[in-house]
């Protein structure tokens, strides 16, 4: 009986690919043509472990055979395991990236990938504080030269910041300058403070802003794009909302295009890398929390075509930018001149995949108001621009 079950364990340990000596040679993992003889012996074995009759085995006897049917199991396991780890796992879509290229003359998509997926606006959300604040300007609500209380919950946020004493206040053109270059998060807060009379409810005022501008699938929480869970948007808002800044607010457009600004004579540089060393690019806003990734949203004109590139999550500052310089190269040649005359965006006909590293487009269609499609289908319904004309 013993020499039988010996046979048996090494039988079963070739089949594993486990090393065993039989007859005085190496054993290897059969064939697949050997796996029916594999299966016949594991019932033959099976059923020569358990008893006929309970009551005739003693104590011993039922003991070893227990232990040997608990180690031809264990086997049967090892085996299932090392196949399980050879399977490669399945690609799933990312959870941070997403992408669109737009003509900004006419709102026509030239690429997108997971536009309408949400992703964490990060620091982007300052675009929409910035909006309202220039809409709080052109109204006669403040000037440039309204000074800015910064409350002690302002300045207790997080870097990037200012950093400000108690009791002190920041002149309004400096809090815009704080807020489209260094990306000041005490800054947004007491911007939004003073303008929404708690940051609660200027996050408020933003989101329906934010759904009178078309941007369907945004919600703000906060000023300054600090991590929020609820806080959401996708690359399809971004470049709406980028869109919408440069036509309603062209006089306040340079705010956007500084690489640095002077506070307290001190100069403070910027985080946009692209400013002053891309030919054409010319704003507009960088941000970044661990849960987005390295957030954009990009301006460019050159020879009279103009551009709007939204890329979120990327791995690195440096990776985002060179996505969005391959895009300019790849896409600045399709796009038109002429002015921003269209209501919405026009699905253009569908472009080919980006090479790496951006990811390949995923499953088609664009329906609102959440998906995480990235081709673009002619035919698609119309993503609408609200009140950019």
């Amino acid at each position: 009986m013993h020499l039988v079950h010996q046979a048996k364990w090494t039988e079963w340990r070739a089949f594993c690919n486990f090393p065993a000596v039989a007859a005085g040679r190496h054993v290897t993992k059969p064939s697949f043509g050997d796996h029916r003889q594999v299966l016949s012996l594991q019932a033959q074995t099976h059923s020569s472990l358990l008893p006929s009759s309970l009551p005739r085995f003693r104590w011993s006897g039922l003991w070893r055979n227990v232990v040997a049917l608990l180690a031809v199991v264990t086997l049967v396991a090892g085996c299932a395991t090392s196949e399980t780890l050879n399977v490669a796992p399945q690609a799933a879509a990312p959870d941070k990236f997403a992408a669109i290229v737009v003509d900004a003359s006419n709102g026509r998509t030239l690429y997108q990938a997971y536009s309408t997926a949400p992703r964490y606006p990060a620091s982007l959300t300052k675009m929409m504080t910035l909006y309202l604040t220039f809409e709080a300007m052109q109204q006669g609500r403040v000037s440039k030269t309204t000074f800015i209380p910064v409350s002690e919950n302002a300045r207790s946020q997080p870097p990037s910041k200012l950093g400000f004493k108690r009791g002190e206040q920041i002149e309004l053109d400096a809090a815009i300058r704080a807020l489209a270059t260094k990306s000041a998060n005490d800054v947004a807060v007491a911007v939004g403070e003073y303008l929404g009379g708690s940051e609660e409810g200027f996050a408020r005022q933003m989101t329906a802003k934010a759904r009178q501008l078309g941007m369907t699938s945004t919600v703000f929480r906060n000023a300054s794009g600090l991590p929020d869970a609820q806080q959401r948007t996708t690359a399809r808002d971004m470049a709406v909302l980028g869109m919408a800044l440069r036509k309603h607010f062209p006089q306040h457009y340079y705010y956007f295009s500084a690489t640095d600004f002077n506070f307290r004579g001190k100069r403070i540089r910027g985080h946009n890398d692209l400013l002053g060393r891309v030919n054409g690019v010319d704003g507009i806003k960088t941000g970044y929390i661990r849960a987005s990734g390295f957030n954009i949203v990009t301006s460019v004109q050159a020879d009279g075509r103009k551009l709007v590139i939204v890329v979120m999550g990327g791995d690195t500052a440096r990776k985002r930018n060179a996505q969005v310089e391959e895009m300019i190269v790849r896409y600045m040649p399709q796009a038109a001149g002429g002015s921003l005359a269209s209501q919405m965006f026009t699905p253009a006909p569908a472009a080919n995949a980006l090479a790496a590293p951006l990811p390949a487009p995923a499953a088609p269609g664009m329906p609102m108001p959440v998906d995480t499609s990235a081709t673009v289908q002619q035919g698609d319904a119309p993503v609408p621009m609200g009140e950019i004309q």
